[in-house]
């Protein structure tokens, strides 16, 4: 089994920028992805990344804004948050799948869940 823990959420005024990271308590061989859960709406997909880091991927509401990195000798995925804006307040889980390397948009996909952190941006 894998733990996840996320952190770095916090407070923001809107155009500024925040790191999230997740640390693994182990190494895998998986993709992961972050994930954001807004107040009264679904969780949803927001950027994943394949094991190699070669590989990503990002939803529409957040491409050109958002960047997820990974360090694998740290055990460690970030999401580098830029220009952030009122509608990106959420909390944002981070996620590991199984054994694939691929990259996954599809929640389903996901086997391991961090507890999440919160990120408020002010307007």
């Amino acid at each position: 089994q894998v733990q996840l823990v996320e952190s770095g959420g916090g407070l923001v005024q809107a155009g500024g920028s925040l790191r999230l990271s997740c640390e693994a308590s182990r190494s895998t061989s998986s993709a992961m992805g972050w994930f954001r859960q807004a107040p009264g709406k679904e969780r949803e997909f927001a950027a994943t990344i394949s094991w190699s880091g070669t590989s990503t991927y990002y939803a529409d509401s957040v491409k050109g804004r958002f960047t997820i990195s990974r360090n694998n000798a740290k055990n460690t995925v970030y999401l580098q948050m830029n220009s952030l804006k009122p509608e990106d307040t959420a909390v944002y889980y981070c996620a590991g799948r199984d054994t694939s390397r691929l990259t996954s948009t599809n929640q389903e996909d996901y086997v391991y869940w961090g507890q999440g952190t919160q990120v408020t941006v002010s307007s």
